[in-house]
């Protein structure tokens, strides 16, 4: 267990990374925070179950420099969300978030998620259950809409019946769910975006604290969205291209601090590499999540391959990271972070999630840009 107590500097929602299942687990956050210690991290989505009946220490440990870092919760029982509330607060999180936002059928089936946007008297009974049982924030994520009930009305009255419960940052994602038909992949690309509804809500709740998330890709967009939104979220792209968060707290927050260059980045994560190593690991528990630190450069295309065919190995040490490393030209290894990503590519780096990582289409898509890239380095 950690604890360490939020403090005044921890509390802005100005720039954070959103709860990624399979993806925002804690070694990614540790990552993550070696980039950016302004950003706000989120756990992947844990259910109250799991929390409550099942292994607490595998769901909820995380290290003291993920700081500072929510904890999502999935669940519609105002009762256990309590519970799982007092548990979070023991364990040393800034903040719980309520699931009101994904989309999958495994999560409506246990009554939580974006299912939810259709029961915002219950939300509201959560929520208040929730700020009863901590002092923690307490927050919502949540979609504009579902199905059919995606109208900007709907969309007011939820947001208004679950902040008389005490909720005072909303964190939207700007897109509806549709329930029946689509994958939560399909959620996340085939409704349209509409900043416009999200906008709007902040000119009629001036009071709340509103975070703008979906479609994100850059700082640059955060930077416009922030002229009126108090908060931006970024998905994907924080994972596939994380290396965008070591401008953040420069150009968001206004830190003096020099950005780390990514040859600094990864040798702030070894000592956390060998800890994890000496307890029986898989090197390949971190290293997937680091796949995309060198997107878009020359000699990214060697990094993926060597971490991708060796850190999954028994017995693959550190010798695979410095592999993995001498691939990369040192001037990218050592160059600053300043403004938007050279050898941008058209397509997302679509990274795998298991520990065997394999190179899908757009990855092989990628790697031919970024040969063109290297051959003109």
């Amino acid at each position: 267990m950690t604890a360490r107590p939020s403090t005044p500097a921890m509390s802005s929602h100005r720039l954070s990374v959103a709860p990624m299942m399979d993806w925002t687990d804690r070694h990614d956050r540790f990552f993550l925070r070696l980039l950016s210690k302004r950003t706000r991290l989120y756990t992947e989505m844990v259910t109250v179950g799991a929390i409550i009946h099942g292994d607490k220490a595998r769901h909820l440990d995380f290290s003291h420099e993920e700081h500072p870092v929510a904890l999502q919760l999935g669940g519609s029982d105002p009762a256990q969300l309590a519970e799982c509330v007092r548990i979070a607060e023991q364990w040393g999180y800034d903040e719980v978030n309520l699931n009101v936002g994904c989309p999958s059928d495994r999560v409506q089936n246990g009554m939580f998620g974006a299912c939810l946007m259709a029961k915002p008297d219950l939300v509201a009974r959560c929520v208040e259950a929730m700020r009863g049982a901590t002092r923690l924030p307490v927050t919502v994520k949540h979609r504009l809409g579902i199905d059919d009930l995606d109208s900007y009305e709907l969309l007011t009255r939820f947001v208004r019946t679950v902040s008389g419960a005490g909720c005072d940052t909303f964190i939207v994602h700007a897109r509806k769910a549709i329930l029946q038909g689509l994958s939560p992949k399909e959620n996340r690309e085939i409704p349209p975006l509409r900043y416009d509804w999200v906008r709007q809500l902040k000119a009629d709740f001036p009071h709340l604290t509103l975070s703008l998330n979906g479609g994100v890709k850059s700082l640059e967009e955060a930077r416009a969205h922030l002229a009126w939104a108090d908060g931006v979220m970024i998905g994907r792209e924080a994972y596939q291209n994380p290396y965008l968060l070591a401008r953040v707290d420069s150009e968001l927050f206004g830190e003096t601090a020099p950005a780390p260059t990514r040859r600094q980045v990864v040798q702030g994560l070894e000592p956390y590499i060998e800890e994890l190593l000496a307890r029986g690991e898989y090197l390949s528990r971190v290293t997937r999540h680091i796949l995309g630190l060198f997107a878009g450069q020359p000699g990214a295309r060697g990094w993926r391959r060597v971490l991708s065919e060796r850190a999954n190995k028994p017995g693959a040490g550190m010798e695979v990271l410095r592999d993995a490393l001498a691939q990369v030209p040192d001037r990218v290894l050592d160059e600053p972070a300043t403004g938007p990503r050279s050898g941008s590519v058209a397509g997302p780096l679509d990274v795998g999630l298991a520990d065997g990582i394999q190179a899908q289409p757009a990855v092989m898509a990628q790697e031919a840009l970024e040969g063109a890239a290297q051959r003109r380095a």
